[in-house]
């Protein structure tokens, strides 16, 4: 029982050690666990974003793509990235658990690393070069840069779902002291990440165009296997959430059937004759009770009691595992409206750098030649400066406001991040149509010829996108953990990183579509490879109208959206645990 084990000195939550024995609360866990977490999250990123970020480059100036195909495949391949965490989160909540998922899946990521570090440098797999000027890629090179390519993204399917996960695990819900102090856990983990990725935008990129590709892609490779070492030398400290439900996604599944089959059933008048087990059952379980909510009433009837006349039927569901697919079905509905603005975000590796590579991007008396792809490091740097900010100016600031431990709900947080998003994709319409005019007006028409006009015209964009996801992204990575059912919560993050891959086979499938229907005919394409002969402001422009559409559709999707609402039982007593406020009893008795 968790009151007993917070007794004697145990984690309330029924955290275990790798050898599933319960650990105590003063010797694992919380920010010195963490410690050895934030330092691979930190190499990681700066591996993908190592690749992520110069990638359309390295497919039209060494495989000799098209800029609309180099587009679809960095999109393709960003999208399967984001989307295979479904899989590792399933596999860590249902079978291995995030530690052994992360370390199978972490080798596969190391494996796909060193291909691609080999893809890049050995002279067997790249395309041969003379006086500047490479052949095209053989089939067989162009199938192992790829097959690397989608190793790592097979890598990371396990490692991104659980890696943030399992370092939330290190803060215990039933102790109120780490509870609070978890509030910024998520802030300072994607810190870690932007610093990764600041790093890979600002060195790793000049490295691979200047220096060379395969020590651009070695660097990352080399920190990757450092860090690893480095987070299992931390161990001993860390907590494991041991799963309670063998197969917890089931009931996803197990809900609306059951509903379904007593369809005929009325739904009672008093919620007090639904199924549901005593509070007693869950300090047992070590498990959280979900109340009730209004919404998707039809689901309630899957806990009708005495629905099964036959005693050797399946007993009724309870609230509380009807609660859960209640939650499922209302972040799928905020996940929906995050797709375009997953889609916005996918423009920063793709067409704002190759945007970027038709402007002058001399720096200084001597001419400094800054590459495209470095310019993302801005995005990285608004980030870096704004947490802190936000973390420790904004959100003590509103929650003496509005009596909220995180300052703001966290749909709140989100709806800034998506107006910030959108005054950032007026910015870049606006540039692109003084680009478009300063072509015209200096008659430039070749693709390599440099538009006079300086690339830091880009710099409002990428700042204004890099202060948006200190709203968004960070938002959606913890409204989706903590609003996950108990046993799921490695799967309902894949809706953050989910969301994120659908919007990159979405602006892939649009970047495509918009090619093939505006330059048919013999027609101008919007997105040719000659960025100085196209329209890419109008394709700025309709993404501006397709985003702000979505975010008349967010303000409806959170306006429907009721926050999770359960309780735990600590030592001070039940404590009601909702977005808004956490209510304590002295009694143990839930109001």
């Amino acid at each position: 029982m968790e009151l007993e084990a917070a007794k004697a000195g145990y984690t309330g939550d029924g955290t275990v050690d790798l050898r599933g024995r319960p650990v105590l609360a003063s010797k694992t866990g919380k920010w010195k666990a963490c410690a050895f977490l934030v330092g691979y999250e930190a190499f990681e990123r700066m591996a993908f974003y190592g690749i992520a970020s110069n990638l359309v480059n390295y497919l039209t100036t060494q495989l000799h793509e098209d800029t609309v195909s180099s587009v679809r495949n960095v999109n393709n391949w960003s999208g399967a990235v984001w989307i295979t965490p479904i899989l590792g989160a399933y596999l860590a909540d249902s079978y291995l658990g995030r530690f052994w998922t992360f370390t199978v899946s972490s080798l596969i990521y190391v494996m796909g690393m060193m291909l691609l570090t080999m893809a890049v440098s050995l002279k067997t797999f790249k395309p041969t070069c003379s006086n500047g000027i490479c052949n095209k890629a053989s089939t067989s090179q162009i199938a192992f840069f790829y097959l690397s390519l989608y190793t790592i993204a097979f890598g990371s399917g396990g490692t991104k779902p659980n890696i943030s996960t399992f370092g939330a695990d290190q803060f215990d819900d039933f102790n109120p002291h780490e509870k609070r102090i978890k509030a910024s856990f998520f802030n300072w983990w994607m810190f870690s990440s932007f610093l990764g990725a600041l790093i890979a935008t600002l060195g790793l990129v000049y490295i691979q165009e200047n220096v060379g590709w395969g020590l651009g892609y070695g660097i990352p490779t080399f920190g990757l296997v450092v860090s690893l070492l480095i987070f299992y030398i931390g161990t001993p400290m860390y907590r494991h959430k041991v799963s309670k439900n063998k197969s917890p996604a089931r009931d996803i599944i197990q809900i609306p059937v059951a509903a379904f089959r007593n369809r005929k059933l009325p739904l009672p008048n008093d919620l007090s004759e639904l199924h549901e087990y005593a509070p007693q059952h869950y300090i047992d379980c070590g498990k959280r009770q979900v109340y009730h909510t209004p919404t998707f009433r039809f689901l309630d009837k899957a806990a009708i009691k005495n629905a099964n006349t036959d005693a050797s039927s399946r007993p009724p569901c309870t609230v509380t595992q009807v609660e859960g697919t209640k939650l499922i079905l209302g972040m799928g509905m905020i996940w929906f409206v995050t797709l375009i603005p997953s889609t916005i975000w996918a423009q920063i590796n793709t067409l704002f750098v190759k945007q970027g590579t038709t402007l002058d991007r001399s720096l200084g008396p001597n001419h400094f030649h800054i590459p495209a792809a470095s310019l993302g490091s801005f995005v990285t740097l608004s980030m870096l400066l704004s947490v802190p900010m936000y973390d420790r100016y904004f959100v003590p600031f509103m929650r003496g406001r509005t009596g909220n431990p995180r300052g703001i709900t966290l749909l709140q947080r989100l709806g800034i991040g998506f107006v910030i998003q959108v005054i950032a994709i007026a910015i870049a319409y606006a540039v692109e149509v003084r680009r478009m005019r300063v072509i015209r007006v200096h008659h430039v028409s070749g693709p390599k010829e440099v538009v006079p006009m300086s690339i830091f015209w880009l710099l409002p964009q990428y700042t204004l996108l890099g202060v948006a996801d200190v709203f968004n992204a960070i938002g959606l990575l913890e409204f989706f953990y903590d609003q996950s059912p108990e046993d799921m919560q490695s799967l309902g993050t894949t809706f953050f990183t989910s969301g994120i891959g659908i919007g990159n086979f979405l602006n892939s499938f649009l970047v495509t579509m918009v090619d093939k229907i505006t330059g048919r005919n013999g027609g101008k394409s919007w997105i040719g490879n000659n960025l100085n002969d196209c329209h890419l402001d109008y394709y700025y422009g309709f993404l501006l109208v397709i985003s702000s559409l979505n975010l008349v559709a967010f303000l409806w999707a959170s306006s429907k959206y009721i926050y999770k609402k359960e309780s735990v039982y600590v030592k001070e007593g039940c404590i009601d645990l909702i977005e808004a406020k956490a209510v304590t009893t002295p009694l143990g008795i839930c109001n």
